[in-house]
């Protein structure tokens, strides 16, 4: 599934072709194809420009296609190398923003204020959830405990019968305590959403995206909270957020880190197909299955992959090493 790698199918099938018959020309390439020889040749450009083909030695003018063990691997390579860059970035935007907040802490002006203490904390979290209009952002690193779950339950949920959006972000091993998965369930019942990740920023909730609140103390989030109205600060904070979101998977569905992740052989069929370019009638059709409940199968691994478009599922799938 050469289009989870971000080949055209198209070139794909050039590709396939010249490891099948590794001394065709353009001209024969194209017959068995199907495709114009200009079109092979844009397809040889591309495919060029992914390393997976090269100049032939033994016939100067012709390409070559480079063994898939060796071609597909850097590709893998190559992207899980962005990844890794991604991530760096990341934990350098958690870097700065950290310091960013400690340079503020001991600063008070019409920006901010510091809340000292869990009960100035717990006030100045039900004041702005009553002033909430459009959304409330939440990263809780660590596990909360049940009395702190309890303080703001009933005001969450009545902030999003009121229509305000809710995003939460826990870490993986939340999933694991029976409490945490009540309220987040809670949450979810009343279009919240909640993701997990492994790694997440510091604690932050953030309001409107004009208010936000952070730990004086990141290693003793009770001692109280920074409260910061900063435009720059809180737009910074809520790209970090932001960053971390992107990478989380949704509650319900299988985290990357859980042994039982992946895909069954099923949903393996059903994507391979699909990224050979047929229809969700033409899948449904080798597999057996209606149209919709392709789509219901589809949406069901784009949530667990946490992909907005089936192209981002194929990726990431090929990425977590589940096809």
């Amino acid at each position: 599934m050469l289009q989870a790698l971000g080949v055209s199918t198209d070139a794909a099938a050039v590709y396939q072709m010249m490891l099948d018959h590794p001394h065709h020309s353009v001209d024969q390439l194209a017959a068995v194809t199907g495709l114009t020889p200009t079109r092979v040749h844009d397809c040889l450009e591309e495919l060029g420009q992914l390393m997976l083909v090269r100049a032939s030695s033994e016939n100067p003018g012709q390409m070559r296609a480079v063994d898939p063990e060796i071609g597909l691997a850097d590709m893998v390579a190559r992207q899980e190398a962005e990844l890794a860059a991604r991530q760096a970035q990341l934990a350098a935007s958690r870097a700065a923003v950290t310091k960013m907040v400690a340079d503020r802490a001991e600063q008070r002006s019409t920006h901010g204020e510091r809340l000292m203490g869990m009960d100035a904390v717990q006030n100045q979290l039900e004041h702005l959830g009553r002033i909430a209009s459009t959304e409330v952002i939440g990263v809780q690193p660590g596990i909360q405990q049940p009395e702190d779950l309890a303080a703001g339950h009933a005001q969450n949920l009545a902030a999003l019968d009121r229509g305000v959006a809710m995003r939460t972000l826990y870490q993986d091993h939340a999933r694991t305590h029976i409490h945490i998965e009540t309220h987040a369930h809670a949450l979810l019942s009343h279009g919240g959403e909640v993701r997990t990740a492994p790694t997440i920023p510091q604690r932050m909730v953030i309001v409107d995206r004009a208010h936000a609140l952070v730990p004086i103390d990141p290693a003793d989030t009770r001692k109280g909270a920074l409260h910061v109205t900063e435009p720059g600060l809180v737009h910074a904070l809520i790209e970090l957020f932001e960053q971390a979101w992107s990478t989380a998977v949704p509650l319900g569905a299988v985290s990357p880190s859980d042994p039982a992740a992946g895909l069954t052989d099923h949903e393996r069929e059903l994507l391979r197909l699909l990224g050979s370019g047929l229809t969700d009638e033409g899948a449904g059709q080798r597999l057996g299955l209606t149209d919709r409940t392709v789509r219901r199968q589809m949406a069901s691994i784009m949530e667990r992959l946490g992909a907005t478009s089936r192209f981002e599922a194929g990726i990431k799938a090929a990425q977590r090493g589940w096809l």
